[in-house]
């Protein structure tokens, strides 16, 4: 009885901690007023290092005192829109300064606008300067998502000890992988309306150019010719497909141990950056220059898209109102912690659970001391030649399955992690049902609730008539009416099955083992659902098209229909490995 009671009341802390952030309010409900005795100052210019200055509004909450501060860095806006606006009421309101910049050649800042790169000697010169300042205590936040996350990664390089605490919600972490060429593929579609449209000039730009269905311009080197464009650091990204020392600086995975900050790591289980949200919260907790820094890394994964937080639905589907979170006190708790000396920990910041996940199907959020959850048990499903998926591997000496990859007729992009709101996210996958050039492999149903939360991987043995060509798996789950929608994908470019660094073009015939990284989920099926897994070799316009050839990428727009055979015999056990969470 005893027992039965301390679970009970354990029970209820937890519920307790979580509700109390659950709440659903985002910055868009935000509508706090100014301290009256506020002071502002606008567009002062903040010299950088390299003599260059750069835009910078200052909220005071009271004329006279030192206050710590929260830095957002921005190259979305000038600082004036209702969102930023909020950001100051929500800073001063609660007893901080609010400093907001342009970033370098964005707005009212001077210079050369080039992404990245300058935010890390620009981020530091500015933590420089805030801790200077008669208003400010020394110590720093920053907070923001997207690329106002970014900056916040790249300024923690420095080890400034002015910068206190970081909150980079769905952030990259390694450019390469996650911005660029996720499994060595080009992500045609966000970089080309990111980097070529939104932002190829110093302000927003909405031009008339339809980035879905007006990129299959060849070859890709001049594709913003084609749409009226000529962006120097678009150029560079394709100039660069490999893992090269051009990425290299912005691997920031790679970089942990030069940082030395408390980070609250937020992501979204379809965000583009997903993987980079939980790699930095691996690499923080174990390589960061402190304990300080390794003890201070949370980690919150929502049902969410890039534009996090936002709705309830996404895509085709639901996950109730229980999936919105309240995060103006979820970040006043966590700045609170680390730069006021009066606040008390909490469940959040005192690291009695650093890791938060909403566990879709069951549509719960749940607490965790560790990712990947050291309870998992990694259960490989195999790929069979009847286009079953099983628990026994084949034993059969000959099996396989073809299908034909025709550049010219690539698979149309439908959900997934990618930025194009009304493209990411789960869909039904009944349009692509009469496709010829995708072929799926589906489970029988469960007889049980069953959980698979963790990372997943795709282990594909496969050969084609081709020199290079890509290879793709989907994660789907069907339900018993039919409704079959993806979760999580990932890629692998032929010529970079051995690594990003190299590129080795494959023997056509011959058969190659490609690992796919399909990231992470978390999901419960119910009683009577299936898992299904679609394997194909084009996801367009997410994805560039491997136009089959061979050649030097984006210089050609030669193209060649390729001949892919899957094997799953014996000898060749293609397979997904599932995180499966015990009962």
């Amino acid at each position: 009885m005893k027992f039965r009671n301390f679970i009970l009341s354990v029970v209820l802390v937890l519920i307790s901690a979580i509700s109390s952030w659950v709440n659903a309010q985002s910055f868009k409900e935000f509508e706090e007023d100014f301290p009256e005795s506020l002071k502002v100052m606008y567009h002062v210019p903040v010299a950088m290092g390299d003599g260059v200055k750069l835009a910078t509004d200052i909220y005071l909450p009271n004329k006279t005192g030192s206050y710590p501060s929260l830095l957002i860095r921005d190259m979305y806006s000038n600082g004036s829109t209702n969102t930023r606006q909020r950001y100051a009421k929500f800073a001063t309101s609660n007893g901080y300064a609010l400093v907001f910049q342009s970033v370098r050649g964005r707005y009212d800042s001077e210079g050369k606008w080039y992404p990245y790169f300058q935010e890390i000697n620009d981020g530091n010169d500015t933590l420089n300067w805030i801790a200077s300042q008669p208003w400010s205590n020394g110590k720093v936040g920053m907070f923001g998502s997207s690329y106002l996350a970014s900056v916040q990664w790249l300024a923690a390089i420095n080890k400034n000890p002015a910068l206190v605490a970081i909150a980079p919600a769905v952030s990259p972490g390694n450019y390469y992988r996650d911005v660029a060429y996720p499994g060595g593929a080009f992500s045609l579609l966000s970089r080309a309306s990111w980097g070529i449209g939104l932002v190829g000039s110093r302000t927003n730009m909405s031009f008339p150019v339809d980035w879905v269905n007006g990129i299959n311009h060849l070859p890709i080197e001049t594709l913003g010719e084609s749409v009226g464009f000529k962006v120097q650091h678009f150029q560079d990204w394709i100039a660069h497909p490999s893992y090269d020392d051009y990425w290299k600086p912005l691997n920031l995975e790679n970089r942990a141990s030069e940082m030395n900050v408390p980070a609250l790591n937020i992501g979204g289980w379809f965000d583009v950056f997903l993987r980079s949200t939980i790699g930095s919260y691996k690499t923080m907790t174990e390589e960061s220059a402190s304990e300080t820094s390794r003890k201070g890394q949370r980690l919150i994964i929502g049902p969410w898209p890039h534009g996090w937080n936002q709705s309830t639905k996404l895509g085709d589907v639901d996950f109730g109102e229980n999936s919105l979170i309240n995060v103006p006190d979820m970040l006043l708790d966590w700045f609170d912690y680390w730069m006021k000396d009066t606040h008390k920990p909490t469940n959040l910041t005192a690291g009695t659970a650093p890791v938060r996940i909403f566990v879709m199907g069951e549509n719960v959020w749940r607490d965790e001391q560790e990712w990947p959850l050291a309870r998992t048990e990694y259960r490989p499903f195999y790929l069979n030649d009847n286009n079953t998926l099983s628990e026994t591997p084949s034993t059969k000496n000959n099996a396989t399955l073809q299908y034909t990859y025709d550049p010219k007729d690539p698979v149309p992009t439908l959900g997934g992690n990618i930025m194009m709101p009304k493209l990411r996210g789960p869909y039904d996958q009944k349009p692509l049902d009469d496709r010829k050039d995708i072929i799926r492999f589906t489970t029988s149903a469960f007889k049980e609730a069953t959980e698979f939360t963790g990372p997943i991987s795709a282990e594909i043995y496969a050969s084609s008539s081709a020199m290079d060509t890509d290879f793709m798996a989907k994660l789907i789950v069907v339900k018993p009416d039919g409704t079959a929608f993806n979760l999580v994908d990932g890629v692998i470019r032929a010529r970079y099955r051995e690594g990003f660094e190299t590129p080795k073009l494959i023997e056509p015939g011959k058969v190659y083992k490609y690992k796919i990284d399909m990231w992470a989920t978390s999901y419960k099926l119910s009683e009577g659902d299936r898992i299904r897994v679609d394997i194909t070799s084009s996801n367009y316009p997410r994805l560039a098209r491997n136009l089959n050839t061979g050649a030097e990428f984006a210089k050609t727009s030669k193209m060649i229909v390729a001949k892919q055979t899957l094997h799953m015999s014996k000898k060749y056990p293609s397979k997904i490995v599932l995180p499966i969470i015990p009962k």
